[in-house]
């Protein structure tokens, strides 16, 4: 089992990152891939997550232990998968997730994608408290300067990446351009926070 690598990004997609570590890059999953940046003169530290099925071998990536926890103590929620898990993790509000968890508030665990009333009342049942100790705080937005456009088409197909419908990601689209001009992290912020508040 991995517990970190450290590495320079050298691919940033809708759906992961690909982290050099000594010549062999890594094909990393993350919640939000635009969290991180291309860059080969800087080393970073993602900490993984090592899943292996019959048919394949997958690493998800998080930006800190916290985050890390927090996407271990999803999945042993029943009916939560590694999908499941990173759509919830891309909302960087973590707070306000452990809060709804603690507070019994079914209604903003079901704006996740693929979250219904029956999988968010296991997600209460399952881990009301005993999340406390994960010591989670919100992430800060990226401040790299990007094309408008670019920033906004890569925030929207993040969202299809993350499971939500095109009915819901054309709802922000329009919300989401009508923005001053923003990097594709804070697109992203953006629109988890219209669709969980909404």
């Amino acid at each position: 089992m991995y517990e970190y690598l450290v590495g320079q990004i050298t691919e940033v997609t809708p759906t992961h990152v690909v982290l050099e570590v000594n010549g062999t890059g890594y094909l990393i999953q993350t919640a939000n891939p635009y969290r991180f940046q291309v860059d080969m003169e800087t080393s970073i530290r993602i900490y993984v997550h090592q899943a292996i099925r019959e048919t394949e071998v997958s690493l998800f990536g998080f930006v800190d232990q916290a985050e890390k926890r927090l996407f271990l103590k999803l999945l042993n929620v029943s009916g939560i998968g590694p999908k499941s898990a990173l759509a919830i993790l891309a909302n960087e509000d973590h707070d306000g997730l452990v809060n709804a968890i603690e507070t019994n508030d079914v209604t903003f665990l079901t704006k996740f994608p693929g979250i219904g009333k029956k999988t968010a009342q296991q997600i209460v049942l399952d881990l009301a408290g005993k999340l406390a100790d994960l010591g989670i705080t919100p992430v800060a937005a990226s401040s790299v300067n990007v094309s408008d456009n670019d920033a906004l088409d890569d925030a929207l197909a993040a969202l299809t990446a993350l499971g939500y419908s095109s009915r819901e990601v054309k709802r922000v689209s329009n919300k989401l351009a009508n923005l001053d001009q923003l990097t594709t992290d804070q697109y992203l912020s953006a629109a988890l926070r219209e669709l969980t508040h909404a």
